[in-house]
């Protein structure tokens, strides 16, 4: 069968198909490099945080202060006994160069004290977002769970919190037994001083927070865990310090436990430089 041939006329005109469809940039077409909607300019990404790294967790509490929190650590004799309490547990993580963390934990005569604490750097992936808004906003969101009491304002002026954190009976963050006799007419025994309840700190890093809770975990046993986060940059510290006594009834000072953890926190604040 004889093919048939296409004259100089066909060609042509596949020709200029075919140079309709590529285009140029010199005859109004879009260049396959040039980015759709932007008008040909490149996205500015937002600030990267402040922080590259993390901190080594077992190593960021000095032993006065673990000797402070963990006072079983001053009673220990035995030598393997002693190096490994000091130096703690490193948590469990997949990626070091996001989250650290190391645990401790003690017994003495009187309670078992537990120490966690947990670095975690944000990073952001949206360019429109910077690495500090993104912590900004998932350090919100650990306060929310938190359910701290809202401050309000008393007849004498005063701030009182209200809400969740502002719990009667056994929760008394102070830890001491109510006086016998008839309640006061002027504020209810049971309710912890405005100073002890959960409340936001305005004093450490760019924004914090404290939580104090009373858990019965048994009819005569009581552990208090006192948390303390507190976000500096692209960074989120979270402390959390637990002790269980060992007499049947007693409730751990939460004064004395805030105290511990508040000074803690400091302390891992100036070493990040906040």
């Amino acid at each position: 069968m004889q093919r048939k041939a296409y004259g100089p006329g066909v060609a042509a005109l596949l020709a200029a198909v075919l140079a309709g469809c590529t285009g140029s940039p010199d005859s109004g077409g879009q260049a396959d490099d040039s980015n759709p909607g932007g008008a040909g300019t490149a996205t500015q990404a937002a600030q990267p945080g402040r922080y590259a790294t993390l901190p080594e967790p077992c190593g960021a509490v000095g032993d006065r202060t673990l000797e402070e929190l963990l006072p079983g650590l001053t009673e220990l004799t035995d030598e393997q006994q002693r190096e490994k309490a000091y130096a703690g547990e490193a948590t469990l993580t997949y990626d070091t160069d996001r989250k650290v963390g190391c645990r401790w934990k003690v017994e003495s005569l009187a309670a078992t004290d537990r120490l966690l604490v947990d670095f975690e750097r944000v990073v952001s992936y949206d360019n429109a977002v910077s690495d500090d808004a993104q912590a900004e906003e998932l350090f919100a969101r650990k306060r929310t769970a938190a359910q701290l009491p809202v401050p309000t304002v008393t007849g004498s002026g005063s701030p009182s919190p209200t809400g969740s954190g502002a719990s009667t009976g056994p929760a008394d963050p102070r830890g001491s037994a109510t006086a016998s006799g008839p309640p006061s007419s002027t504020a209810s025994p049971s309710v912890a001083p405005s100073d002890l309840q959960p409340r936001v700190l305005e004093d450490l890093g760019d924004e914090a927070f404290l939580d104090d809770a009373l858990d019965s975990s048994g009819s005569t046993v009581q552990e208090r865990t006192v948390t303390v986060a507190f976000r500096t940059s692209n960074v989120i510290v979270t402390i959390e310090y637990a002790e269980q006594p060992v007499t049947v009834g007693a409730v751990p000072d939460s004064k004395e436990m805030q105290d511990r953890a508040r000074k803690l926190a400091v302390e891992l604040s100036d070493s990040l430089g906040a």
